[in-house]
């Protein structure tokens, strides 16, 4: 399979996804970002998607935190 997205080399990753909430038409919750180990909170779906993103893209601009 061609990791090569839009000119990208991006990894395969795994991510744990808890909805806390349901509210205004979208979700609120934790994603935890298997391999790195690391949480962070989001507060919409795009938000979730983009944290995700950040984390396979180069250069992992996203701001996860370590779990303790």
């Amino acid at each position: 399979m061609n990791n090569n997205i839009y000119g990208h080399d991006r990894k395969k990753g795994t991510f744990i996804v808890k909805v806390d909430y349901c509210d205004n038409g979208t979700w609120q919750g934790e994603v935890t970002w298997a391999e790195e180990n690391k949480k962070e909170r989001f507060r919409s779906m795009l938000e979730l998607v983009k944290l995700m993103d950040e984390a396979m893209a180069n250069g992992q601009k996203v701001s996860f935190e370590k779990e303790a």
